[in-house]
């Protein structure tokens, strides 16, 4: 199972930027495990966004349990799987 669920919704406009939101719910941990978790996600986010995510449409990466644990190769193997997957 991987360490968060990728939401991707087209926002039928006519601008072309992409939007990206991260949320980490109390279950996962403390304020540090959640800070830790999305500044992660923001990492991931400028590294593959640019190049794999899907113009004018909205990101949101929701953090799941274990997702601070994972190494970062993994999650980023995931989130480009993630959004190849919704670009089909």
């Amino acid at each position: 199972m991987p360490g968060f669920v990728l939401q991707v919704r087209d926002r039928c406009d006519s601008d072309p930027t992409l939007r990206i939101g991260f949320t980490v719910t109390k279950k996962i941990g403390n304020a540090v495990v959640r800070n830790r978790m999305k500044r992660r996600f923001r990492s991931l986010a400028r590294e593959l966004l640019p190049s794999l995510g899907i113009t004018g449409s909205d990101h949101v990466l929701i953090g799941r349990s274990g997702g601070v644990e994972r190494d970062f190769a993994t999650l980023r193997d995931e989130l480009r799987a993630a959004l190849a997957k919704a670009a089909r």
